[in-house]
């Protein structure tokens, strides 16, 4: 059966988090590839400096062009509106019967679990994997395989604001992914 990892979000924008944790589960659970799915409409985030959903789909797209392992997820794009994990795992299990899904998660999603829709029904479609995050508890009563990665207290909120303020944002996310955002001139990029 292939093992096939999940990594959802805004990504607004992806930053070298993301791809730490891709490569952390990926390495961990030897899975065949890890798929990056940027959400629709997130059911808990929304901001007024939001990127399309076509650029973030292409800021994750050059984020993990140079990995042969990650991949991209397009199908809440395709669903439309709000994006619940619920729905997308019961549609990606019907498309592929033949794989195990591994759908990964940092610690304050970890932490929040019991609030995720229909998270009884979700829990028997898909295996969680939680990678630790600093100022959480990483702790649930659902399971969860947790994976020991290097834990990065580094967020798309405090890119945004780097961003708006000027300051740098090397080692933060991927070069193809800055020249991006400040071509497309995102997030108040000059």
């Amino acid at each position: 059966m292939k093992k096939v990892g999940i990594l959802g979000g805004t990504f607004n924008p992806p930053h070298i988090g993301h791809l730490i944790m891709a490569n952390e589960a990926f390495d961990a659970l030897q899975l065949d590839e890890v798929r990056f799915m940027p959400n629709a409409i997130a059911p808990h985030k929304q901001f007024v400096d939001d990127a399309s959903m076509e650029n973030r789909l292409r800021m994750v797209e050059l984020a993990i062009e140079p990995y042969d392992h990650f991949k991209v997820e397009k199908i809440e794009f395709e669903l439309g509106g709000v994006s619940y994990t619920y729905h997308t795992m019961v549609e990606l299990c019907k498309r592929e019967p033949d794989v195990q899904f591994y759908f990964i998660i940092g610690g304050d999603m970890i932490d929040s679990l019991h609030t995720w829709y229909k998270i009884d029904e979700l829990v028997k479609l898909i295996q969680f994997v939680g990678l630790k995050r600093p100022g959480t508890q990483s702790s649930s009563t659902y399971d969860v395989k947790m994976v020991e990665a290097p834990e990065l207290d580094l967020s798309s909120t405090l890119i945004r604001k780097r961003i708006k303020t000027g300051g740098t944002l090397k080692f933060l996310l991927p070069d193809s992914v800055e020249a991006y955002i400040r071509k497309e001139g995102l997030y108040g990029a000059q």
